[in-house]
């Protein structure tokens, strides 16, 4: 692999604050405390009473402990997130300049109640190079609170809002302009999950339990080759990005990854269930459309574009990830074996990387599928 180093680091840094500027002219404005807000502060916030819980998050595929119902008054959620901007070996010897919330690919999967607050604290740590952000997809107002969270290296900000719309969605940086692609294809993204109070239901309105769940991040990388097909190594985000940019222009991905790497969630690190048991998958996508499969499975229910509101469908056989969402299906597996968990473009699942394993252990069920004659040689 090639290693490449431009020293444009200033420059950079220049850009993203003038864009961010542009953005948020002329409607922003400043109190007293230097906070910049989009508009003059009409309703506050009541949160007198109100429990607060703090959620150690984890690195995915795993989700935070949770309970799947809950009856209680509204809690505030605190969490804390670290920007790591890191360098990930995305395939052997292929390596990216990767931004990262938590040090993951995806960012850690959060989960709250309809009606909780969240409170994230967010710190970018002076060994960064770039400012960051955060966009909640399940937020209202201020660019998701993109506008009220931008922070340069060695800073950390507060953001609360109110989970209010139960169901999956994506979280991402956006610092602004051609910064947002650039950070989200870099790997900054991650998902939240609201939970309905009283639980998920079925498309007949029934209560429905998952024994485990599991948060897949899909990624697509845009890696810079030299002359010769070799792909190019840098030093840090800012030195890869011009380079990196023009892969962008293409649309067209040479990696696709679950989870941060090929193979991540393959073989010994497959993910795991028993016959009998019901799996939630999370799968989100920040940038591309992707299509999802379970080869030997099904999607049990499914809910488009993650809104709990909506009845699920039932019984899929492939299920829409669109660009910028994250969606939720169930299943309960019924035969052992190992199950291929992938994007059905079948191009991206096995030349790029968009693929992953389900182990599951258990007895196998002849009535539901049997091989009736081994292969062998054809009888006249």
């Amino acid at each position: 692999m090639r290693t490449r180093t431009v020293v444009t680091l200033k420059l950079l840094l220049q850009l993203q604050a003038l864009l961010f500027l542009i953005i948020l002219s002329p409607t922003a404005i400043s109190n007293e405390s230097g906070s910049s807000y989009i508009a003059d502060i009409g309703t506050q916030a009541n949160l007198e009473g109100l429990e607060r819980v703090k959620q150690a998050l984890v690195a995915p595929p795993f989700l935070p402990k949770h309970q799947q119902t809950y009856s209680g008054k509204p809690r505030i959620i605190e969490m804390e997130m670290v920007i790591e901007e890191k360098e990930i070996e995305v395939e052997t010897g292929v390596f990216v300049q990767a931004m990262t919330f938590n040090g993951s690919n995806p960012g850690p999967m959060m989960v709250v109640h309809e009606g909780d607050y969240v409170e994230l604290t967010l710190k970018n740590p002076r060994t960064n190079v770039l400012a960051h952000n955060i966009d909640f997809h399940a937020s209202t107002g201020a660019l998701g609170g993109g506008a009220l969270t931008l922070i340069n290296p060695g800073e950390q900000v507060t953001l609360r809002f109110k989970a209010d719309k139960p169901g999956t969605y994506v979280y991402h940086c956006a610092p602004s302009g051609i910064m947002i692609p650039y950070h989200v294809v870099s790997g900054m993204y991650g998902a939240i999950m609201i939970l309905p109070k009283d639980g998920l239901k079925d498309n007949k309105g029934n209560l429905v339990h998952y024994d485990k769940a599991y948060y897949i991040g899909e990624q697509g990388w845009y890696i810079p080759q030299d002359e010769f097909g070799n792909y190019i190594r840098y030093p840090n985000v800012a030195a890869a990005m011009g380079d990196v940019l023009k892969v962008m222009k293409t649309l067209t991905p040479t990696h696709i990854t679950f989870n941060g790497s090929k193979g991540a969630l393959i073989g010994k690190n497959a993910m795991e269930a028993n016959v009998g048991e019901t799996v939630l998958f999370i799968h989100s996508q920040a940038n591309e459309d992707s299509r999802i499969h379970l080869i030997g499975g099904h999607g049990d229910l499914v809910w488009p574009g993650g809104s709990f509101n909506n009845t699920p469908t039932v019984d899929r056989e492939t299920w829409a990830v669109n660009g910028g969402e994250a969606v939720a299906a169930l299943y309960t597996f019924k035969q052992p074996g190992i199950y291929a968990y992938l994007n059905h473009n079948l191009i991206e699942a096995f030349m790029l990387g968009g693929a992953a394993h389900v182990s599951v252990k258990g007895k196998w069920n002849n009535d539901l599928m049997e091989q009736v004659v081994k292969p062998g040689p054809i009888k006249n």
